[in-house]
């Protein structure tokens, strides 16, 4: 079982039981492990086969790790089966439609016996939802809209959830016989947010049992087409997998070609076309003679270009850039120096100040930032003035234990509704920096979000926007915000902008992370780690950086402690 696996699970209880009006607090907990599961950087799987305590984890107590002790050995969770019995499951697909929590959700149940989102899309066209008392002609409509949305959208997972599946089905082929080189192309290896599927990319040896073998996956719940070169399977985890094995005098052609973006691969075509040339995933052709094609470096420079990063393959410029030596040198995980933005026990985090501080200097950080929540954040002990400075002297005397680490004295400071910021400037004055963000009232309007914000920037004590647009992968949109004029005003103001690698956020966007740079933006690619494990998806922050042109001289905590100081002075 995968970790999305095991999250999906406790989502699909907490969902039943809130429909059940069961206690909140049991239903929050469930929801909390979830959210831990399917953002942790190490798979439950691995921690359970190694003994390892899972209480460790965030918001996971004896009970809830036994539940998942239970479901990584049996691939079940008992309770869930129980309330599935009084419940439909399928309910729970209802609260994925905008509008229907799930007071809501047991209303239409009760009162029209509807039990599927094919139930609740013929009785709002009938018109009967409307007859509800606290429904509505206006909410039968919206209702509607959002199952056609719902419905059309193309079923993509986070990366990270991706990923744990990928590494664990490429160990497997690897170990065939026979099989030498192999790769992820398409949106996964372009490292981009969500994937809809995955291609591997195989070299064999023509007698190698790889087809077979891939069939008898133990993950492959229906295997769609079977042939000697390409075979295609669906993962129980509802993942489509399409496997080709390829000459190795074919591989870079096609690598590159099953990598895409399908518009960054056209523009390479238009080049060779220009050139006399045809290239497919086969090679690089002129007329019927193969000139290139073994490796992805040969098949762009027939064309002119340098070999083009995969993060950069969108057509969003990198041709022209390659055609005039002006790429950028992407940031690596090796260049981070830090990690400004997590948070410890002293809030909502597992782990004590200085667990986290000899964490991260094995990481071999030079700095760690302590960015526990203020007070007006919902999490049960947000830091007030007179706990924060406790904290802050708790720092200073851990600075003078600890040799090889240095760590920044900080905040995650809310912004209010109002543009103010949760706690005195008396108090963040004595700070190393803020990092501000936005938890709440994401329903206000767009100019009125926006005037917040930057409001908030209008404060020299504000120093970097955490998770600027608030978003959270396929749960939440982000709040209505015009990004440009933020990005604007921090550039005025001398504000700094986040990239969170947490797996549920990536956020800033490759986009806007392409636009801020453009401008002249500087930012820190942080972790929001609530205990030591979440250290590990800074590589996530890496890649959304990558794919968002970010070079090392961009991040602030590329630099050195006295450096990264400097830069963080308004």
């Amino acid at each position: 079982m995968h970790n999305a696996e095991i999250a999906d699970l406790f989502d699909t209880l907490a969902d039943l039981l809130e429909i059940e009006d069961a206690n909140p607090f049991r239903i929050r907990a469930y929801r909390n492990a979830a959210l831990t599961i399917r953002q942790y950087a190490r798979s439950m799987k691995s921690m359970v086969d190694a003994g390892e305590d899972l209480t460790e984890l965030p918001a996971i107590g004896h009970d809830l790790a036994e539940k998942i002790k239970i479901i990584v050995n049996t691939g079940k969770l008992p309770l869930l089966e129980e309330v599935r019995s009084r419940t439909p499951a399928a309910l729970s697909d209802l609260m994925a439609i905008e509008g229907l929590g799930p007071k809501r959700v047991k209303i239409l149940y009760k009162a029209l016996k509807i039990r599927s989102l094919d139930d609740l899309k013929r009785k709002a066209k009938s018109g009967k939802i409307r007859e509800l008392e606290g429904f509505g002609e206006k909410t039968e409509a919206h209702i509607l809209e959002h199952i056609e949305r719902y419905s059309g959208k193309e079923k993509r997972v986070r990366l990270a959830a991706a990923e744990e599946v990928a590494e664990g089905l490429c160990a497997y082929l690897r170990g065939i016989d026979g099989v030498k080189e192999l790769a992820v192309a398409g949106s996964f290896r372009r490292r981009k947010e969500t994937v809809g599927d995955l291609d591997i990319l195989v070299t064999a040896r023509k007698d190698s049992p790889v087809m077979r073998r891939f069939a008898e996956f133990d993950e492959v719940a229906e295997v769609t087409s079977r042939g000697n070169t390409r075979s295609s399977v669906v993962l129980r985890s509802g993942l489509h997998v399409d496997l080709r094995v390829l000459p190795q005098v074919s591989y870079g052609a096609a690598l590159q070609y099953f990598t895409g973006s399908r518009e960054h691969n056209i523009e390479v075509r238009r080049l060779a076309v220009k050139k006399g040339y045809k290239i497919n995933e086969y090679g690089v052709f002129d007329g019927d003679k193969r000139i290139a094609g073994k490796t992805e470096k040969e098949v762009y420079a027939t064309v002119g270009l340098p070999c083009i990063e995969p993060e950069l393959r969108e057509n969003r410029g990198e041709i022209e850039a390659g055609l005039k030596g002006k790429l950028p040198k992407l940031i690596e995980l090796k260049d981070i120096r830090g990690d400004l933005h997590c948070h410890t026990i002293v809030t909502d985090g597992r782990n004590s100040i200085e667990e986290m501080a000899l964490a991260a200097r094995e990481l071999g950080y030079e700095y760690l930032s302590i960015n526990d929540h203020s007070r007006h954040v919902t999490v049960a002990k947000g830091l007030d003035e007179k706990r924060l400075r406790q904290q802050l002297a708790e720092i200073d005397a851990l600075n003078q234990e600890l040799d090889g680490i240095t760590i920044l004295k900080s905040i995650e400071v809310d912004i209010l509704e109002d543009g103010k910021l949760d706690l005195p400037d008396s108090v963040l004055r004595e700070l190393d920096f803020t990092v501000c963000a936005v938890h709440y009232k994401f329903n206000l309007p767009r100019d009125r979000q926006t005037e917040r914000i930057i409001r908030a920037m209008d404060n020299p004590l504000f120093t970097i926007l955490a998770h600027p647009s608030g978003r959270l992968i396929d749960e939440r949109e982000g709040y209505d915000v015009d990004m440009e004029r933020v990005m604007l005003a921090a550039k005025e103001r001398g504000c700094h902008l986040e990239v969170n690698a947490q797996p549920a956020r990536l956020d800033l966007t490759d986009i806007h992370c392409k636009a801020a740079r453009e401008i002249g933006l500087k930012f820190s690619i942080a972790t929001d780690s609530h205990s030591i494990a979440g250290f590990a998806n800074m590589r996530f922050g890496i890649d959304q950086a990558r794919r968002g042109w970010l070079e090392a001289a961009d991040v602030l905590n590329t630099r050195s402690l006295k450096k990264l100081k400097s830069a963080l002075r308004r």
